[in-house]
C-alpha cells in the first residue's frame, strides 16, 4: 500500500504522563483549592522521563496530538514547557474557559472530534476514569502509571475538571 503521508495519531495527555505535577498537588488537596497557585507552578512541572521516551518513540510512527485537561489560558506556559523539554511537535488541545466538566467527558469528546479527520491510534493518560471511557467509545489505550496514583489529581480531573 504506498504511502499517502497521512498519519494517524497519538493523543497524549499532559498532567501526570509527561509533566510531574506532584509538586504542586499541594496547592489542591485541602479547602480552599488555590487554582492560581497549581495553575502558576505549571511552567516549572519537571519532565517524567518515561512519559517523554513514550512520546518520542510513539512520533516515530504516529503524528502527535496533546490533549491536556488544562485550561486554554495556560496555551503559551504549555507549548514553551513542551519546546524547552524536547518533546515531539504537535498540536495542542486545551479546555475552553469555564469547561469544568469532567476530564472523561471532556477528552472523549476530543477524541471523536480529531478521529472525525484523522484517525486516533491511541491515547496516552494517567486517569483510569478517562482510559475506561475512551475504551468504552472503541479508543485504543496506553495507560501512564509511571507517576503513580494521587487522588489529589484525580479529583482535579474529574470532580472539578480543571486539569
Amino acid at each position: 500500500m504506498p504511502d499517502t503521508g497521512c498519519r494517524m495519531l497519538a493523543v497524549i495527555d499532559i498532567d501526570g504522563v509527561l509533566a510531574d505535577v506532584r509538586h504542586r498537588l499541594s496547592h489542591v488537596s485541602g479547602r480552599p483549592k488555590d487554582w492560581p497557585a497549581f495553575f502558576a507552578a505549571a511552567g516549572d512541572d519537571p519532565l517524567l522521563a518515561e512519559g517523554a521516551h513514550t512520546a518520542r518513540r510513539l512520533a516515530e510512527v504516529y503524528d502527535v496530538v496533546y490533549l491536556s485537561g488544562r485550561p486554554e489560558s495556560l496555551r503559551s506556559v504549555t507549548q514553551r514547557w513542551l519546546e524547552s523539554n524536547g518533546l515531539p511537535p504537535g498540536p495542542l488541545r486545551l479546555r475552553a474557559r469555564r469547561d469544568f466538566r469532567p476530564s472523561r467527558v471532556f477528552k472523549v469528546e476530543a477524541l471523536r472530534e480529531l478521529a472525525r479527520t484523522t484517525p486516533v491510534g491511541v491515547l496516552v493518560d494517567d486517569d483510569p476514569a478517562v482510559l475506561e471511557a475512551a475504551r468504552l467509545a472503541g479508543f485504543d489505550v496506553l495507560p501512564a502509571t509511571w507517576m503513580g496514583e494521587h487522588p489529589e489529581l484525580r479529583a482535579a480531573q474529574e470532580d472539578d475538571g480543571r486539569t
